[in-house]
């Protein structure tokens, strides 16, 4: 993606990548918000305790990188899901993500317990193994 950003005063295209890219967005829009923000609203504090007033955290609540981390780990999350069976995927999100038991997850997919067992086991596996091979050990 192309972003034009400002350089001593001179508009300068830059090539990013598409992660760049959405923080650059949000951070305009963020910044968007608070001059909209002042302009309306301001009730004489100063720009810095303004926003930790309203907001109750950073201007951006999170750094350029914690942000890419993040995103690079759910891609990796996302990869080793779609290795598994539709099955097993959807028992595992039940179970990890909704916090249902063993025997409620049978009862949404219509199987037994044992069979929610072997497949949160076998998802369980799967990301033991992806995360083995992880050089961030």
């Amino acid at each position: 993606m192309e972003v034009t950003i400002n350089y001593n005063g001179q508009a300068v295209a830059v090539e990013v990548t598409l992660e760049v890219y959405e923080f650059l967005d949000r951070a305009d829009h963020k910044a968007e918000n608070l001059s909209h923000e002042q302009r309306r609203h301001w009730d004489g504090r100063e720009f810095d305790e303004y926003i930790v007033a309203t907001e109750g955290v950073g201007i951006y609540g999170e750094t350029p990188e914690e942000y890419l981390c993040r995103m690079e780990t759910l891609g990796e999350l996302m990869a080793v899901l779609d290795t598994c069976t539709v099955a097993q995927r959807r028992r595992f999100l039940l179970y990890a993500l909704d916090g249902l038991t063993l025997a409620e997850i049978g009862t949404v997919c219509g199987c037994s317990k044992v069979s929610v067992y072997e497949s949160i086991d076998a998802v369980r596996k799967k990301f033991l193994k992806f995360f083995a091979n992880y050089p961030n050990k």
